[in-house]
């Protein structure tokens, strides 16, 4: 079961270590969930699409992959 993460700087240190990251945006809403797995659990970050590049500069992930249009995202 995923974990969820409620407080940005805690999601930031655990995706500092995390082997990959990804970026999913929910239909018919504004919210983007961003998961990070890590060698045992995998943990989900909820956000608006107005803070999500505010969000995507601040991670430190090796790899981040949108899942909606099935590319990596560049730094």
């Amino acid at each position: 079961m995923p974990v969820e993460v409620k407080e940005l700087e805690m999601f930031l240190d655990i995706a500092k270590r995390a082997k990959e990251c990804r970026v999913k945006r929910v239909r018919k809403s504004d919210i983007v969930k961003i998961k990070a797995r890590t060698r045992r659990y995998l943990y989900t970050f909820k956000t608006t699409k107005d803070k999500l590049d505010e969000v995507l500069s601040k991670l430190e992930c090796p790899k981040i992959i949108d899942v909606d249009e099935g590319k990596e995202i560049k730094k």
